[in-house]
């Protein structure tokens, strides 16, 4: 598996503000993406985490004073901006991005994001009041101007105890902004529609049928290949997670309503990757009012939902590659590639879900992958990020080699 930021360089800019914490996260889902992490610290930054920390994390040299002598004489600032894929500032609190709107060199970071040509990534960070300060917003608004890239903050619990918007972004989104801006891009111009989670079917006003599906599994498949450079639409039943960065992401409840947001964008997408689980049956006839408990025992009627990936295996359009699930408590080979034949697939994933360490709900997952061709390979236990990336190798593969077929 190639990794999305393998041998590219990435400097960190961690300035001073108590998510700068943050960092050495940011740092390490960097590194896990491949990056070779240089870390360089403001004065207030060094206030809250130390350059041995971050030399220890990334192995390489903390530059926290921009006039400090060097191992080897070279103009820091100067190479490592030559050698940078991207420069990246998180958390930026209100002064660095005034600095950096400004074009000030005070400190090491600010010398690099001047001297570099490399995409610039600011993760601002502060006071929900602050972040709202029209000054901030202008600084923000001339720094996207001029190309730099802004991962905004989110909406949460702030270091005075107030809850707005003005937290740092979770690392992760911040390292998946950075490898989509900077990856070789092996899924580039390819256009992906991704189904995520589960639906749910209505009983009454406040009952409904579902599942376990938590559409983690979805969610790093979409973030994978927006990495690798793909436009992605990810479809999504109710889960509680933030949309992956880089991702439009439309949302549904219903089996039905799921249906008709693929269908309507199948036809232009050239890979489409089913990890939803929708519901397989809905309510006949769904009680308008709350049904109210009773002695006796409740039976409903069920009748079967739209099967969505059968619909857009016989609407495949030529060139078009679908990639489905299957998830199984028993006969899993065998339900999966009789799933792989009936609903038209280029190939299938197939997860053992009777377990409790993988799959449903959990943040691993382990299967085989299935091809139409007769081949397959056995995907050990790993974290789903990684799983995704997996998947999203053997959809490049294929689409290799359908290329060369024709």
């Amino acid at each position: 598996m190639t990794k999305p930021l393998a041998g590219r360089v990435v400097v960190l800019g961690i300035t001073g503000s108590i998510a700068a914490y943050k960092g050495a996260e940011l740092a390490r889902r960097l590194m896990d993406l491949g990056a070779d992490v240089h870390a360089t610290l403001t004065r207030a930054g060094a206030e809250f985490i130390t350059p041995l920390t971050l030399r220890t994390l990334t192995g390489n040299r903390v530059t926290a004073d921009m006039f400090e002598d060097p191992e080897e004489w070279e103009v820091r600032h100067v190479s490592l901006a030559e050698r940078a894929a991207a420069v990246v500032v998180a958390p930026a609190t209100a002064d660095a991005v005034a600095k950096l709107a400004l074009g000030l060199a005070d400190e090491f970071i600010y010398t690099v994001a001047l001297a570099t040509r490399a995409p610039l990534v600011v993760a601002p960070a502060m006071n929900d009041k602050m972040y709202a300060h029209a000054s901030v917003q202008e600084n923000l608004a001339r720094l996207q101007a001029r190309g730099a890239h802004v991962v905004e903050p989110e909406v949460g619990l702030l270091a005075s105890g107030a809850v707005g918007m003005g937290r740092l972004a979770e690392p992760e989104s911040i390292a998946a902004e950075v490898a989509r801006l900077v990856s070789d891009g092996d899924l580039a111009g390819a256009r992906v529609l991704v189904t995520a989670g589960p639906t749910r079917e209505a009983l009454d006003p406040v009952r409904f049928i579902s599942n376990r599906s938590s559409g983690k599994m979805g969610y790093a498949l979409a973030a994978a290949a927006a990495m690798r450079g793909a436009a992605v639409t990810l479809v999504s039943g109710p889960v509680a997670a933030p949309g992956p960065e880089g991702c439009d992401v439309v949302r549904v409840e219903t089996t039905a309503e799921m249906y008709d947001a693929v269908l309507s964008r199948a036809p232009k997408c050239d890979v489409l990757i089913a990890a939803a689980a929708p519901a397989d049956y809905a309510p006949a006839s769904p009680a308008g009012q709350k049904m109210k408990k009773g002695a006796e025992p409740l039976t409903i009627e069920l009748q079967p939902t739209p099967d969505i990936l059968a619909e857009c295996g016989r609407r495949k359009q030529p060139g078009q590659l679908l990639v489905g699930f299957a998830a199984e408590t028993e006969n899993l080979l065998a339900n999966a590639g009789e799933k792989l034949r009936s609903k038209n697939l280029d190939l299938i994933v197939a997860n053992e879900v009777s377990g409790t360490c993988v799959g449903i709900d959990s943040d691993r997952n382990a299967g085989y992958i299935l091809f139409a061709s007769g081949e397959s390979a056995e995907l050990p236990v790993m974290a789903k990020d990684e799983f995704a990336q997996r998947v999203l190798d053997a959809v490049v593969q294929r689409r290799a080699a359908a290329q060369h077929e024709d």
